[in-house]
């Protein structure tokens, strides 16, 4: 007799039961629990996702787009899985702009007293000239008539260009999970709000940066949102890949501790006196990035494509572990078990590893644009008609609590019936909401089935993303392997189903608003 978990080859699976769903919707969905069974041994039993994440981090480290560090690390993924047998592994180029890569950072305050910097450069912006000493000053400029009052005072200072602020203590965890309640919330349909940035004085940021290269400054200093230890770091406004984009001066973010401390000392009267080594470049050579893609051969519907994808590239001060590491790795970990497992597809599967999504998802823009459909015609390709959907990881290290529908409310009872054998991970939430700023809107822009999994948040916003601190040691090693297992039997579902998934009206043409930057 066998086991009880290989005893039943397929389930239909009529869902009575009250979860906390988006809905409860009967379907005859088939679910193959062998097939799952094999999938989640051998992701827990026999993973490698943390041994990927490690090679990600530790040996190749961030990964800005057009870096010496990404195009090492996506050499290694590249013999990576074509080592476990992957098919038609390659890259596919599309137009970025310049690399940048900082090379070395030394930040020491000097008088009144001697102290270490927490430091780091913000990338595609220039370094120092060697080593620089010179002193502090504050120096915000808000509004056109600060100009007047700093013209002629700057040369080769240090400016503390923002206003120090509180530094409260931290009275709960920065790290957590979701609660049934949250899930609850996420899996509602909120009335429409009014979202968005809001309008940036790109004009006046533009001019302020000139500003700071005509005084000739030392650095501009100031500090991002974090606190005891953890320092965001991105681009500035206006930076850019472009080489003939507007100027920037040398720009250091600081541990917001030291820089309060500088601050409160030169309110004092007492001058203070910093040394600075920040050694950057640019890399105009190659302006071509590219896009990671493998596949795994379908059977029947090879012709029929199911994808899944992370983005690859990363911001500079961390190792990029959550943001996002963590995802290409549970994503090449799921094509692995795919691989290894030997079970049979119907489609064929693409992964696809993407970079520049730092800059505004333009790699998997780019990738959809030649494969898929333009959105700003909304002109589309052959292949446009062959993919089933596109699944995607980049929330950080989060175990995968349910799915966001995207507004699709056709896949609710498909998703429904494949989470089941999840809801003992901790995996019980759909909803109709969107969620922005990741890959899977690109698919979705030319009308295509794009999903990105709901995740805890453990400590994304509150720590890791885009900061100092994205580093492998924050990673959950069981959340990952889980978040593997649950990708590869999604994907494996989307394969073998009899029919495409289900699709939204095809969107309107969407003339572009001008490049993103950092979502």
């Amino acid at each position: 007799m066998k086991t009880r978990h290989t005893a039943i080859l397929s389930l239909v699976v009529t869902l009575a039961i009250g979860l906390p769903l988006a809905a409860d919707w009967p379907t005859s969905e088939s679910i193959d629990l062998n097939a799952v069974y094999r999938i989640k041994d051998e992701g827990l039993q026999r993973s490698k996702v943390m041994e990927i994440e490690s090679w990600l981090t530790d040996v190749y480290g961030p990964r800005l787009t057009n870096s010496p560090n990404i195009r090492e690390a996506a050499d290694w993924a590249q013999r990576t899985m074509k080592e476990w047998g992957l098919a038609n592994v390659h890259t596919e180029s599309w137009t970025f702009g310049r690399g940048w890569q900082n090379q070395r950072v030394v930040a020491n305050a000097v008088t009144p007293r001697a102290y270490p910097l927490i430091a780091y450069p913000k990338p595609w912006t220039p370094g120092t000239t060697g080593l620089v000493t010179g002193e502090a000053v504050i120096a915000v400029i808000n509004e056109d008539k600060d100009f007047a009052t700093f013209k002629g005072k700057l040369k080769g200072k240090f400016v503390l260009s923002v206003a120090m602020r509180d530094v409260p203590a931290h009275f709960e965890a920065q790290g957590r999970r979701y609660t049934d309640a949250q899930l609850a919330d996420i899996g509602t349909d909120p009335l429409p709000g009014r979202g968005g940035r809001g309008n940036v004085n790109q004009d006046f940021n533009r001019r302020r940066s000139q500003f700071w290269i005509d005084e000739g400054v030392a650095t501009v200093l100031d500090f991002g949102g974090g606190d005891g230890g953890t320092v965001f770091v991105q681009w500035p406004q206006g930076a850019s890949a472009d080489p003939k984009g507007p100027a920037q001066p040398p720009q250091v973010r600081l541990g917001v501790e030291q820089y309060g401390r500088i601050w409160r000392t030169l309110e004092k009267k007492i001058p203070v006196t910093i040394s600075m080594d920040i050694a950057n470049r640019f890399l105009d050579a190659d302006q071509e990035a590219f896009n990671i893609v493998a596949e795994l051969p379908g059977t029947d519907k090879a012709d029929e494509i199911v994808m899944l994808g992370a983005h690859f590239d990363s911001w500079d001060s961390g190792t990029g572990a959550t943001d996002n590491a963590a995802g290409s790795a549970v994503m090449m970990e799921a094509m692995r078990i795919l691989k290894t497992t030997g079970l049979r597809l119907r489609r064929t599967v693409r992964l696809a590893l993407w970079t520049g999504e730092e800059q505004g998802l333009l790699g998997s823009k780019a990738y959809v644009k030649t494969h898929f459909g333009d959105p700003a015609t909304m002109e589309l390709r052959p292949e446009h008609a062959k993919l089933s959907g596109y699944f995607n990881v980049d929330n950080g290290t989060g175990l995968i609590r349910g799915v966001y529908q995207q507004r699709n409310e056709a896949v609710a009872p498909i998703f429904q019936a494949w989470m089941e054998p999840f809801r003992n991970m901790g995996m019980t939430t759909l909803t109709t909401r969107n969620t922005t700023g990741t890959d899977h809107l690109s698919f979705d822009a030319v009308g295509l089935p794009g999903f990105q999994f709901i995740q805890d948040e453990i400590e994304y916003d509150s720590r890791t993303h885009h900061s100092n601190m994205d580093v492998y040691e924050r990673i959950q090693a069981g959340d990952m392997m889980r978040n593997a297992v649950i990708v590869a039997s999604f994907v494996y579902n989307a394969a073998n189903r009899e029919e495409k998934l289900p699709r939204k009206p095809l969107p309107k043409p969407q003339p572009p608003v001008g490049r993103g930057t950092q979502p």
